[in-house]
């Protein structure tokens, strides 16, 4: 049960790690990190940038197999 939930809340965070990707792809907004703005501590932001490096990991993944998939194509 609590493994469950684990998985869930882990899911639920890289969806919304590429959301995040996807939104600075397309409009060029992306979180601020700066450490004045968060916290002085330098490991909330290794770990903000970690973070949002899954996302951007999954959009490129995601592009490259829907690019090579036949159900899907570029339309510009």
């Amino acid at each position: 049960m609590v493994l469950g939930r684990l998985a869930h809340y882990t899911f639920d965070a890289v969806l919304l790690s590429a959301f995040l990707a996807g939104v600075r792809r397309s409009t060029g907004l992306t979180p601020s990190i700066k450490s004045e703005s968060l916290t002085e501590s330098p490991n909330l932001k290794s770990w903000i940038e970690k973070y949002l490096w899954v996302g951007e990991t999954l959009m490129d993944q995601s592009v490259a197999i829907m690019g090579s998939s036949g159900y899907f194509e570029r339309k510009r």
